[in-house]
């Protein structure tokens, strides 16, 4: 063989050595970047989605949690106890609620499934973070460990000012901090003692009342004047902010088609500019308004309000709805701009809208847990206010705060007028049956003074008037807070 043909060979054996190389390089990369996606994928379960897995109720691993440790505490921001488990001598373990039935929905209950925060964090009360060596002996002697403490964003004393006022009534309050979204106060009524859910099962599982039921978070209501808020923040939107060219002189009633809508008891306000109009919470001028509006903009202003939208909500809750379309008549289009007609929303939705109007158009994602501690006391993790995003501008927030603030002034909401601390709010008075005298009382709105800005919603069903009904007791959480 000539060297020029040993070369030759040379060479192409060089080739094909290169090119399995770049086989081998090539298998080789791809399997280290499916390694590399596994290992990054596996990190990302273990901090963002293995709680949610292993907190699943059809988990099996949760029993095998369950039987190795005492179900932790729930406590309230101040550190009294919510929530405990009781052991006595022969090991049976009794879940226990100090407070009965005023923390009832928002605590939730742990027999018979998990509700409220005892599901929120139940991952949490089955971990044991007690010193290693003391679950290291426990274990040696198959001995439970305690389990960890939710230390909560909730006040004893607004829970209980809130549950009080409601009194015997059915409905709701929410009373949380908008700069935060920490919840202070959750309250619904009919409630339950917690502690009595496994021996009164059937009573509660069963009853007419919806007993179980948080309306705070789940409960669906025609929002009356409370949404005149939005139908007036569409209505500036549409007149580039300026209410100057608004007037309306109020006869008491607005004709549309075969039917009449009414003022409150029929009472005639006179004239008025768009201010007085929504402090007097006029039904004819809002009839009137909603007539005029666009509502394909009108719709886009209801999602982007967050109706008919998932909520950031870790409590399950039911969607708000708003549902008006161009073709409907002129009665359902003004019917709608007084908060009547086919919208629904929950007390939760108004809290968080109001909450973004007093912070400046951001809304703060709603929290009930503020860390977790071991039983001893020492910090296991903290959970931090989040920012959800802008709901409106902060001049569109800056605009509905002169007028929030009229209502209390000089309008429906005057009761809550007072020196210790400034109110911002809208009542409302909403009917749900063709009975006109059958409607249900809201409040909405936020006071401010020298603490944290304090939301407060409030809906009593089926007693009459937000002004007489739900502004008291809006009055008495305020008056809690500040002291007074």
């Amino acid at each position: 063989m000539s060297g020029k043909q040993t070369k030759k060979k040379q060479k192409k054996k060089r080739n094909q050595n290169n090119q399995n190389n770049r086989e081998y390089s090539f298998v080789l990369y791809l399997f280290t970047g499916l390694f590399v996606m596994l290992i990054g994928y596996v990190s990302m379960f273990q901090i963002t989605k293995s709680r949610e897995v292993i907190n699943n109720p059809y988990n099996a691993r949760l029993e095998a949690f369950e039987n190795k440790v005492i179900r932790g505490s729930i406590l309230a921001s101040d550190g009294q106890q919510l929530a405990y488990t009781e052991v006595d001598q022969n090991g049976t373990e009794t879940r226990k609620y100090p407070f009965g039935c005023t923390f009832s929905h928002v605590l939730g209950y742990s027999d018979y499934g998990k509700t409220g925060i005892e599901e929120l964090g139940n991952f949490q009360l089955i971990t044991s973070n007690a010193y290693f060596m003391e679950r290291f002996f426990n274990e040696l002697k198959e001995q439970k460990n305690v389990g960890d403490s939710l230390v909560t964003t909730l006040d004893v004393d607004l829970q209980t000012a809130a549950h009080d006022a409601l009194s015997k009534r059915n409905g709701a309050v929410i009373v949380m901090e908008p700069s935060t979204g920490n919840i202070r106060a959750m309250v619904s009524k009919p409630d339950y003692n917690p502690s009595e859910v496994a021996s009164k099962w059937e009573t509660f599982s069963s009853s007419d009342d919806g007993i179980l039921l948080n309306r705070a978070t789940q409960g669906l209501y025609p929002p009356g004047s409370v949404f005149k808020t939005v139908t007036l923040l569409e209505y500036l939107r549409e007149h580039q902010m300026d209410p100057t060219g608004f007037s309306y002189i109020c006869k008491g009633k607005i004709s549309t088609g075969d039917r009449n809508i009414s003022c409150y008891h029929g009472k005639s306000h006179g004239e008025l500019d768009l201010k007085s109009a929504f402090a007097k919470s006029c039904n004819s001028a809002f009839a009137q308004i909603g007539s005029e509006l666009n509502v394909d903009s009108y719709e886009q202003l209801a999602d982007q309000l967050l109706l008919n939208q998932d909520l950031p909500l870790s409590f399950p809750y039911s969607k708000s709805s708003f549902a008006l379309k161009d073709t409907d008549t002129e009665t359902t289009k003004m019917l709608t701009a007084i908060g009547q007609g086919d919208t629904l929303v929950t007390p939760m939705h108004l809290a968080m809208l109001m909450s973004a109007i007093a912070n400046d158009g951001v809304l703060m994602t709603p929290r009930v847990l503020d860390r977790t501690e071991n039983y001893t006391g020492t910090l296991v993790e903290r959970y931090e206010p989040q920012e959800y995003g802008s709901l409106l501008t902060s001049e569109e927030a800056e605009n509905l705060k002169e007028y929030l603030r009229a209502v209390v002034t000089d309008g429906t909401g005057s009761a809550l007028q007072t020196d210790s601390y400034t109110v911002y709010g809208k009542t409302g008075t909403a009917e749900y049956s063709n009975n006109k005298k059958s409607s249900h009382a809201w409040f909405v709105g936020w006071a401010s003074g020298d603490k944290e800005d304090l939301v407060v919603a409030v809906l009593v069903e089926k007693v009459g008037s937000g002004s007489e009904y739900a502004v008291p007791i809006a009055k008495r959480i305020f008056d809690t807070y500040y002291g007074k």
